[in-house]
């Protein structure tokens, strides 16, 4: 005979660790990869394929399927303070979120916005190389620069980062080398 579902309280830290670490593993296998697009093919939320497979996870870890789901609507109240648990939170979310893209774009486009989100990073991390060589009030100058930017731009997709060339601009005009 099987133990009765856990239909109330709180998942615990570990169950949640539990859940994330599953969950990561799963939606990087190719199986499990064309669940989610032969869902989007017939027209279904990827979010939903998703959401099915943590229900799944939660079922076999021993957890109500809809009152697991519900407690990850409270991990942000509840662990606000475990800095450890809300980071492999956020990674869940952001693993979910990136299973749900590479199934509505497909393998190519995803493969291009990745690449191009690592372009990104990349350049944000080289502003803040630079940024933190400067004096606090020049780093202070940058950023009141990059906000009137993005408010002129009305915080458009395409205008609302400033582009390598005003950030190159800056930093000369600083002299501050790459």
């Amino acid at each position: 005979m099987s133990r009765p579902l856990q239909t109330s309280g709180m998942l615990s830290r570990q169950q949640l660790l539990q859940l994330f670490d599953d969950f990561s593993d799963i939606v990087s296998r190719p199986h499990v990869k064309k669940r989610i697009e032969d869902a989007v093919k017939q027209r279904q939320e990827a979010v939903a394929v998703t959401t099915e497979i943590q229900e799944e996870l939660l079922e076999e870890m021993g957890v109500e399927a809809k009152f697991g789901i519900s407690c990850l609507g409270k991990v942000n109240a509840v662990y606000k303070d475990d800095r450890e648990l809300m980071l492999r939170f956020y990674t869940f979310v952001t693993k979910e979120e990136l299973a749900c893209d590479e199934a509505e774009l497909g393998s190519h486009a995803f493969q291009l916005k990745m690449q191009q989100f690592e372009r990104i990073q990349d350049q944000q991390m080289q502003v803040l190389r630079k940024l933190r060589v400067l004096p606090i009030k020049e780093q202070k100058a940058f950023l009141e620069k990059l906000h009137d930017h993005m408010e002129q731009s009305q915080y458009e997709n395409s205008g609302s980062v400033m582009d390598s060339i005003e950030i190159q601009d800056f930093f000369e005009k600083h002299q501050i080398s790459n």
